[in-house]
């Protein structure tokens, strides 16, 4: 067999082992269940903050006479 031949064969091996690797996904990569990635905590603070400062604005907002 020339060098040629033998380099090709090589190259389709590796290619066809490759293959049959495709969609061997390691467990570690999916994620288990609903993990969220901040707390109950910290989602209820946040929301707070936000619903509060909105409300607060709008109490701001009507009490000072409208757009001022």
């Amino acid at each position: 067999m020339t060098k040629s031949k033998r380099l090709a064969v090589r190259k389709v091996d590796k290619f066809e082992k490759n293959i049959m690797k495709r969609g061997a996904v390691p467990e570690t990569t999916v994620k288990k269940g609903k993990d969220y990635p901040v707390g109950p905590v910290l989602l209820g603070f946040f929301v707070f903050v936000v619903i509060g400062s909105s409300l607060f604005q709008i109490i701001r907002t009507a009490t000072s006479g409208g757009m001022a």
